[in-house]
């Protein structure tokens, strides 16, 4: 069948098989018109057919004739407003990525710097409890050395003004001045006694528990103490004046372990002597590195879980993203679909959404 468009007069052969229904819509392609065609019967599109063939000549002409009048009637008719259908726009991005984007990709990335956040704030907090124990613990063995110090130099005090015969060579033999000048200090620490340097200039110790420094020049310890003796010499020898000595050196254990020792020097009042108080400072903060330790394993196994847990839910919002994502996206393609059918004349499509919410309202 032959169809004219009744704006512009276009010409057009359809095949009325292909037309579904009684009647369709169609739109010019020269115009853009958008008019309405009816169905024929088969004898009466034959006679259509038959008139068009033996007109043919008098078509063309008449074709013609009505191309070239077209300027002349589109600058007669008013003007008026077209359907312009806009061809696809291409997109970069579709609701699945946004999707992506903002209920996967940004909730990640923010969960994943508050857990990086949290963890080294509680990291730190840690540390610092840790660093502040120690400084505190330590001050207060500092402390206690320095009072122990003071109360044997005291007693020794007090002792000599009750024994003025009582000779320097003779103070680690006497059992009771032994007693009295070498006490215990923390768990390995000890105090000892060693006297002013005479018009010789020579340090020596007189009570300690090892006997073998006994009167001895101490600054021959300097080959065996090689060097930590400078931090040791130091201390010891800080006291000239009458003043009181104390700071940390370093000591060499027997088995070759090197800790750091803390030693106070306090003079007996009224004589020549010192009373020195020295131990290891890890007797008094090891209880504080057990707990840094303790500390240490508890984070990390908070660290882990929250980690764990983090990662789960990733995984979980990752996997209801793409699920609804999915869907949601399927539902608007169908919809799409279907409104290109639509038009381009197809009224019987159908289509099929349960949705009881805006896109099923949609379709």
């Amino acid at each position: 069948m032959i169809v004219i468009c009744e704006e512009c007069g276009k010409k057009y052969r359809i095949d009325s098989s292909k037309i579904k229904g009684e009647r369709m819509r169609v739109k010019c392609k020269a115009c853009n018109h958008v008019f309405t065609i009816e169905k024929q019967d088969p004898v009466h599109e034959q006679n259509i057919s038959a008139q068009a063939l033996s007109d043919k000549t008098s078509a063309q002409e008449q074709e013609t004739t009505t191309k070239e009048n077209e300027s002349e009637t589109e600058q007669k008719r008013p003007e008026r407003k077209s359907v312009v259908v806009s061809p696809p726009r291409k997109r970069r991005l579709g609701v699945r990525g946004k999707m992506l984007i903002l209920f996967m990709i940004v909730p990640i990335v923010l969960m994943v710097g508050a857990g990086i956040f949290y963890m080294k704030q509680l990291n730190d907090l840690s540390k610092l409890i840790t660093k502040e124990s120690s400084k505190i613990v330590t001050g207060m063995a500092e402390k206690i050395i320095q009072e122990k110090a003071r109360s044997v130099a005291a007693q020794v005090q007090l002792y000599l003004l009750s024994h003025p015969t009582l000779k320097k060579d003779q103070f680690n033999n006497n059992e009771d001045f032994k007693n009295i000048a070498i006490q215990k200090v923390g768990d390995t620490g000890y105090t000892a006694l060693y006297e002013l340097p005479g018009v010789d200039g020579i340090w020596r110790t007189w009570a300690h528990p090892n006997p073998k420094i006994i009167g001895i020049d101490m600054s021959k310890l300097k080959k065996p103490l090689g060097k930590n003796f400078p931090g040791f010499w130091k201390v010891y020898t800080g006291v000239k004046g009458g003043k009181e000595s104390k700071g940390y050196y370093h000591w060499q254990d027997r088995d070759g372990t090197i800790r750091a020792k803390f030693m106070v020097c306090t003079p007996v009042v009224g004589t020549r002597y010192v009373i020195a108080a020295t131990t290891y400072m890890d007797e008094f903060t090891r209880p504080i590195k057990e707990l840094d330790t303790k500390t240490r394993i508890v984070t990390n196994k908070v660290r882990n879980i929250s980690f764990g847990i983090l990662g789960g839910t990733i995984l979980l919002i990752g996997l209801i993203v793409s699920i609804y994502g999915h869907r949601l996206t399927g539902k608007i393609k169908s919809i799409t679909d279907l409104a290109e059918r639509i038009s381009v004349g197809d009224l019987e499509a159908e289509l099929t959404i349960k949705s009881k919410d805006e896109i099923g309202d949609l379709a």
